[in-house]
């Protein structure tokens, strides 16, 4: 029989993939792993019923939580990654000449080795760079006990639910932002905003009650159904924010930068978001910086 896989995200409507052939389905000891193939999609994994990547648009993802921290600075060095297990952002990190390490943590080894093996084209090679250093552990724990310093962390996450959800709280970012060099970028994913604009509502205030910056971004990924794709940028540092489209290009220029999705332009674009994103982000960061009331004792 012909077999159709649905992402079970949302509650009243399921988008779907003709799987053409199963190349692995495990449950693993956190999370339900499917990789398939599909026609126009190419090679897609599932995890706990969310689509997370496809070897169609997965540059989309990946470039854009590298590049846009990365770029806006001049030497970026250090960089942690929380999740990112198939080695995407991996791939799009060490691209910078100037990263002398980069760190990811992944909780779980079987997501890395499925991943090389099924999707050698994503971050293969990046597993094998000198530079790229290779945690498996509990993101949460990580970042707790860590005593590096990183000029930015970028956490790779799937939606909040399951395992994935600790990575989506304050006391999450709080324990992140401690990380940061001075004038660090932190940078994380914030879903569908048309479809759950909750998240990015929760994930804004959280960051706005820790950074002097917040300013979330988007992007257009295909696979990620149901409009643009969120991202969320928090630093203490306004002058990543400004640097213009020109010194944008002649940083890339330099770096000798391949890209698919990310040009200065969109960089720049990216923090242009529809009115009725801006209204969810202008309310949250102003419920974040407001200060808890105190009632006086009579």
């Amino acid at each position: 029989m012909e077999r159709w896989i649905a992402e079970t995200f949302y509650g009243d409507w399921q988008p779907s993939m003709r799987v053409e052939k199963v190349l692995h389905e495990v449950k693993t000891e956190h999370q339900h792993l499917v990789i398939f193939e599909n026609k126009t999609w190419g090679t897609v994994l599932i995890l706990d019923g969310i689509f997370q990547l496809t070897t169609r648009d997965e540059f989309i993802y990946h470039e854009m939580m590298a590049h846009v921290p990365l770029m806006a600075m001049e030497r970026p060095k250090s960089v942690l990654i929380i999740g990112g297990g198939d080695g995407g952002i991996l791939r799009e990190v060490l691209k910078h000449p100037s990263i002398r390490q980069a760190t990811l943590v992944e909780i779980d080894q079987e997501v890395i080795d499925t991943s090389v093996k099924y999707f050698p084209k994503v971050g293969a090679k990046a597993f094998k760079d000198p530079r790229a250093n290779v945690v498996i552990t509990d993101g949460l724990d990580f970042v707790v006990t860590c005593e590096e310093r990183f000029d930015a962390v970028i956490v790779d996450s799937s939606e909040p639910v399951g395992p994935s959800a600790v990575l989506h709280t304050k006391r999450f970012f709080a324990d992140c932002q401690k990380l940061l060099t001075p004038g660090g970028v932190f940078i994380t994913q914030n879903g569908v905003p048309f479809q759950h604009p909750g998240h990015l509502a929760k994930t804004t205030q959280a960051l706005a009650g820790l950074h002097k910056y917040v300013s979330p971004y988007v992007c257009t990924q295909p696979c990620y159904f149901g409009g643009e794709f969120a991202l969320n940028w928090a630093s203490d540092d306004a002058g990543h924010l400004s640097v213009d489209a020109a010194a944008l290009a002649r940083r890339a220029k330099s770096r000798k930068i391949e890209t698919r999705y990310w040009t200065p332009g969109v960089h720049k674009g990216a923090f242009a978001l529809p009115q009725f994103m801006q209204d969810v982000v202008d309310k949250a960061v102003a419920k974040g910086r407001k200060k808890p009331t105190t009632k006086k004792r009579a």
